[in-house]
Parts: C-alpha cells; structure tokens; sequence
C-alpha cells in the first residue's frame, strides 16, 4: 500500500505556522496590555477581523454591530470599540473581495 503524499508545503510547514501564529499572538497580548480597553479591544478586533474569510464577512459584520450596540448600551468599552473595529475590518475584508 503507498503512502499518501504529505499536504505540507515544506517539511514542518505546519510547526512553522503555529509559531508564527503563536508569536503574533503573544505581540497583540503585550501591546494589548499597555492600552486602555476600548483601544485595546478595537486593536484585537481589528487584527484578527481582517483575517476572516469573506464568506463569513457579512456574519461577523452583523456580529460588531451588535457587539458595538450592546457594548455601547451597557458602557463596556472594549466591547463597544471592538464591535466598531470589528465592523470596519469586515467592511474592508469585503471591500477588498470585491476588487
């Protein structure tokens, strides 16, 4: 029986990718942590807002605006300035799917 060829790119592309991945983690956790909270939570937001698949952009886009509603209402700001930053990452997303 043969052996099915390796999905990888390269040998150890997948550990390459999970410390890249863990590694930008980390830097959005330490910046994140110097800021107030409603920038905090707009600077996460807006980061991992941009890499959504533009299949799911119309999903996530209804998902900020009601977190941004509902933060605002509730006077939570990294709630609210998350929403709004997660919308404008999604408007961009779909924006730049359009092109």
């Amino acid at each position: 029986m043969e052996r099915s060829a390796s999905k990888e790119p390269f040998p150890g592309a997948y550990y390459a990718g999970l410390f890249i991945t863990l590694a930008v983690l980390l830097f959005m956790i330490v910046v994140a942590s110097a800021l107030p909270p409603g920038p905090a939570g707009a600077f996460f937001a807006f980061l991992l807002g941009l890499t959504v698949s533009p299949k799911y952009a119309p999903y996530f886009t209804v998902a900020g605006a009601l977190a941004a509603v509902m933060g605002f209402t509730g006077r939570e700001p990294m709630v609210a300035w998350g929403g709004v930053a997660l919308v404008v990452a999604e408007l961009i997303v779909l924006y730049w799917n359009r092109r």
